[in-house]
């Protein structure tokens, strides 16, 4: 994932946990939280 996909990822979680006006997604969240944590790890950690 390159950095502008990070970025956008990081910004639709914000969405998704900040804006009342929306009905929250767990699923989508979870998602998300999982993919963004998976691009910090070090690559050395990273299942290929």
């Amino acid at each position: 994932m390159d950095e502008l996909e990070y970025n956008a990822k990081l910004d639709e979680l914000d969405h998704l946990l900040n804006d009342l006006d929306i009905e929250t997604e767990p699923s989508r969240i979870w998602d998300l939280l999982a993919e963004v944590s998976y691009h910090d790890l070090p690559l050395q950690t990273h299942a290929t």
